[in-house]
């Protein structure tokens, strides 16, 4: 598998599953833009089958090296990020779930989920977008969300692109994250708001938004319900002072991006 077809897949997956980003992307296009992807971000648990590394090495065998390194405290999570030795290529940020700080109970789910993956999986290059490969009932969704969002989400929907990112950079009919959030409103999308709509600033080298996640339904083993998907998020970056982009990412706009999938 090439590094191309693997991220086309990783798309495909991700646009069943939050069809206003496909309609999105494509209301970009028909003003003439190109829309390239800044990033694309995958979530994990920190487990010795499951963790950051393991989720990083089909894209390390296809050109990509470790990069910076993120700490959120209060949401226990860890996240790095990869680039590809062909900058035209979209960066890719991992984050993981410290599970050891949260409950037994939490542990134990995780565990439970953890055993119901097969070798086979966790060695095919496309584990990235193979989805949720165990069952789990919609109480204890709810359970895990109400302790960590980011347990609940990942426990209803596996291992799957969490977002992509359109690279305002690249476009040529917006230049600010402001006006993107101006045309994505009057379009009926909803956006992020918790810490501001923009996230960032120019002194930081990145502005970001995103819009709130899509809710879907989803097949839980005591019944189907509806719950937040994945989001697509918006990121423009200011040069350094050498004249070349800022490639990296900033903890305390992470931090609440991530509340783009959080129950509203």
């Amino acid at each position: 598998m090439t590094i191309d077809t693997l991220l086309q897949k990783m798309w495909a997956d991700y646009v069943e599953i939050s069809p206003d980003s496909q309609v999105i992307h494509d209301l970009f296009t028909e003003r003439g833009d190109t829309v390239n992807n800044d990033h694309i971000a995958l979530r994990t648990f920190q487990h010795s089958r499951l963790g950051i590394d393991q989720m990083a090495a089909p894209f390390i065998e296809m050109g990509y090296a470790a990069q910076g390194e993120y700490h959120f405290e209060k949401k226990k999570l860890f996240a790095r990020h990869f680039e590809h030795k062909n900058s035209k290529l979209p960066k890719i940020f991992i984050s993981e779930l410290l599970v050891d700080q949260f409950s037994s109970f939490l542990q134990e789910k995780v565990h439970d989920i953890v055993e119901q993956i097969t070798d086979d999986n966790l060695s095919r290059p496309d584990f990235t977008c193979l989805g949720r490969l165990w069952d789990i009932s919609f109480s204890d969704y709810t359970k895990l969300s109400d302790e960590s969002e980011y347990a609940g989400w990942l426990s209803a929907f596996g291992f799957r692109p969490n977002h992509f990112t359109v690279s305002i950079n690249d476009l040529n009919s917006f230049d600010s994250v402001s006006d993107i959030n101006v045309f994505l409103k009057e379009k009926g999308f909803g956006l992020n708001s918790s810490g501001g709509e923009i996230k960032g600033n120019p002194e930081q080298k990145l502005e970001q938004s995103s819009t709130l996640a899509q809710s879907v339904n989803v097949d839980f083993s005591d019944g189907p319900q509806s719950v937040p998907s994945c989001y697509y998020e918006f990121a423009k970056r200011y040069p350094l002072q050498n004249g070349q982009l800022y490639q990296g990412f900033v903890a305390a706009s992470a931090d609440k991006i991530f509340e783009s999938t959080d129950r509203q």
